[in-house]
């Protein structure tokens, strides 16, 4: 009986640590007050679009994931594909990265919001851009 009792512990407690360490939290919601100079001597920036980033909140977790939640709009009259290559974030290192691969499609002037990843880094994100045309 102690034996499956300690069995049955061990696996509770191994279950509430996988789930604490995957769980994702509010790091930030980003303000466009933001003020930060890092160096960008590569002029890595996001791919130039009708897109216009409305707001952002990030989110990460104890396994170095990190993620946010984006409003976009299509500022152009017709229908635009928005991809990864249109978003970069900026992370608190100096290094900058486009998301994982996604495309979603918009009406124009459509909004629209979701949660798209950045993968794995130990810094946090402190921006995310577009680069209009």
């Amino acid at each position: 009986m102690f034996k499956l009792f300690l069995i049955l512990f061990a696996f509770l407690s191994f279950s509430n640590f996988a789930n604490e360490t995957g769980t994702l939290t509010v790091d930030r919601v980003i303000t466009d007050k933001l003020a930060l100079a890092f160096p960008n001597d590569q002029n890595i920036k996001a791919k130039s679009s009708d897109f216009m980033l409305l707001n952002c909140v990030t989110m990460s977790n104890e396994l170095g994931e990190r993620w946010a939640v984006v409003t976009i709009i299509n500022n152009a009259n017709g229908g635009r594909m928005l991809e990864h290559e249109h978003l970069m974030a900026l992370f608190a290192d100096g290094t900058r990265t486009t998301p994982s691969t996604f495309k979603v499609s918009f009406e124009g002037q459509e909004i629209q919001s979701m949660t798209i990843s950045f993968g794995e880094n130990k810094f946090p994100i402190l921006s995310i851009t577009t680069e209009s045309k």
